[in-house]
């Protein structure tokens, strides 16, 4: 065979090698290319039913109302007959007026969590405290904790007492200061501020520090702390929902009012004569 002849064929020998090569890595990029595309299917898949689930544990979590007012709460108590009620108060106030068939559980108390773990998590609980701050601690915990279904008394039992609605063990006299003793405490200053408080109430417990200053600062400013575990009327007469809660009084009148922790600077420009 003339030797030209046989050079073409392995230049075609060569080139269909090549091509054989170049088509097995286009058939392996394709396959990999495939597997790809599932595992883009399988992940999209698996995404939207992890999606699927969360927004059905949300909607299980958010199909009832967390929070009600004293007679919606009221009510509840009554249509609710498996509803485990909680007053997470201390066993102080609880002694001083609870809701009917309410169980006392300390919050802050040692005890609190071994009893909590007795309660039903597929049982109703109803909770309250004094004015909400430690009832919705709580309920948030519960609620973290697979409870199916938390309600909450907004404003805690000054909500109750405020709307009227009986207490069992309330302690009709020696409520504390009266309203005029309250007037009293208003004629020895020019400008008074009054802080409604709790020992237990950590939101007070920051603002001690800061009412301080202020008085340091302010000499003629006069404090009046009143403690509402001792003084149980004059909250409501006062229409306190909220601790701390600090009313200014001018001569006597009432000019300013702020519910909840507030700076030294901002406390310091609302009391400027």
């Amino acid at each position: 065979m003339h030797k030209t002849n046989i050079h073409k064929i392995l230049m075609y020998l060569y080139f269909f090698l090549k091509l054989s090569v170049f088509v097995s890595k286009i058939t392996e990029i394709r396959r990999v290319a495939f597997h790809i595309c599932q595992m883009k299917k399988l992940y999209t898949f698996l995404s939207a039913v992890l999606l699927l689930v969360a927004c059905q544990t949300t909607n299980s979590q958010s199909s009832y109302i967390h929070e009600v007012d004293a007679h919606s709460f009221a009510q509840l108590i009554e249509n609710k007959k498996d509803a485990q009620l909680i007053d997470v108060r201390t066993p102080g106030e609880f002694q001083g007026g609870y809701i009917q068939g309410a169980l006392n559980l300390d919050y802050n108390g040692s005890d609190y969590n071994r009893q909590v773990s007795s309660l039903d998590k597929t049982k109703p609980v109803l909770i309250y405290c004094l004015s909400g701050g430690r009832s919705a601690s709580a309920a948030k915990e519960l609620r973290q904790e697979g409870f199916s279904e938390v309600i909450e008394l907004k404003g805690g039992i000054m909500a109750w007492n405020r709307n009227g609605l009986p207490l069992q063990g309330a302690v009709t006299s020696g409520n504390g200061m009266s309203d005029e003793e309250f007037k009293k405490l208003l004629e020895d200053s020019e400008i008074t501020l009054v802080d409604f408080y709790a020992p237990w109430c950590a939101p007070c417990k920051k603002m001690k520090p800061i009412l301080e200053e202020v008085v340091r600062e302010m000499p003629n400013i006069k404090i009046q702390k009143i403690n509402v575990d001792e003084n149980k009327g004059l909250p409501q007469d006062k229409k306190v929902n909220v601790l701390p809660t600090l009313i200014a009084y001018k001569k006597g009148v009432e000019f300013w009012r702020h519910e909840g922790v507030i700076s030294k600077e901002d406390l310091k420009k609302a009391l400027q004569p």
